[in-house]
C-alpha cells in the first residue's frame, strides 16, 4: 500500500483499497500505541473478522465498517482510550453474533457473550459494547421510534460510549449513498430524527472528546442531516 495511505479519507481508501487498504491503516495507526495495547487492538479486530466473517453489506464486508468506525474514533476524534477503540471494534459482535460469541445452550446469549468480552477484554469494554447494542424490539410498536429511545437512554449513561455511537451512526449516514430503492428513505426516516439528540449528547461536557472534535462532528451532523432532508423530501425512488 502506499506510504500516504494515511492522508487519504476513509471512504476513500475504502473504494480504491477496499479491506486490505483500511486494514493496512488500522495497522499504521497502532504503532504509535505499547505494545500490550496493539496486542489487544489486534485481537480484536481478529475476534471481529471472525465473527463477522461472512457478513455483507451491500457493497461490501461489514468488518469495513467496524474499521472505519474504529479508525474515524482513532484518527479523527483524536481518542487514544484503548477500552474505546476495542469496543469500537466489537460493537457489533454480541447484537449480530451473540450464539457464536457465547456458545450453544445459553439460555440468555446476550449476557452470556458480553461476559465473554468482559473475560476477554475487561468490563469496561464489556459494558461500552453493551451501550450500543440494541435489544429485541416490539414488532407492534413503531421499532425506529423504540430504536431512538433507547439510543438516547443507553447513550444518556455512558458518556464514553457515545464517542463510539456517533462515528458508527456517521459511517451509516455516508453508507446512505450506496442505498437506492424503498430502502433509502425508509433508513432516512429512522436516522433524521436522532441527529438534534445525538448532538445535545455529544456536546454534553462529560463527553470525552476535546472542543474543536465537538465542533468537527457537529458539522458531520449537519451534513447528514441535509442529506436526510433532501432524501426525505424528494419525490422518491421505485
Amino acid at each position: 500500500m502506499p506510504s500516504y495511505l494515511q492522508t487519504l479519507p476513509l471512504h476513500t481508501i475504502t473504494e480504491v483499497y477496499g479491506e486490505a487498504g483500511l486494514r493496512d491503516r488500522f495497522s499504521r495507526e497502532i504503532e504509535r500505541f505499547a505494545e500490550p495495547d496493539w496486542r489487544r487492538l489486534n485481537k480484536a479486530l481478529s475476534l471481529a473478522s471472525d465473527l463477522h466473517r461472512q457478513d455483507r453489506r451491500a457493497r461490501e464486508p461489514v468488518v469495513n465498517h467496524l474499521l472505519r468506525v474504529t479508525l474515524r474514533v482513532m484518527c479523527h476524534y483524536e481518542v487514544n482510550d484503548v477500552d474505546i477503540l476495542v469496543a469500537a471494534l466489537l460493537h457489533d459482535s454480541v447484537e449480530d453474533h451473540p450464539v457464536e460469541l457465547a456458545g450453544e445452550g445459553h439460555d440468555d446469549p446476550t449476557e452470556t457473550a458480553l461476559d465473554v468480552l468482559s473475560a476477554e477484554f475487561g468490563p469496561r469494554v464489556a459494558g461500552l459494547v453493551r451501550a450500543v447494542t440494541n435489544p429485541t424490539y416490539d414488532r407492534t410498536r413503531d421499532v425506529h421510534a423504540q430504536y431512538r429511545a433507547h439510543v438516547v437512554a443507553s447513550l444518556d449513561r455512558h458518556p464514553a460510549a457515545r464517542v463510539i455511537k456517533v462515528s458508527d451512526f456517521t459511517d451509516n449516514g455516508v453508507g446512505l449513498i450506496h442505498t437506492t430503492g424503498p430502502k433509502l428513505r425508509k433508513l432516512a426516516m429512522k436516522y433524521r430524527p436522532l441527529v438534534p439528540e445525538l448532538k445535545e449528547l455529544v456536546n454534553r461536557p462529560d463527553t470525552p472528546l476535546t472542543a474543536p472534535i465537538r465542533l468537527h462532528i457537529m458539522r458531520q451532523l449537519d451534513r447528514a442531516d441535509e442529506r436526510f432532508t433532501a432524501i426525505l423530501q424528494g419525490p422518491g425512488e421505485r
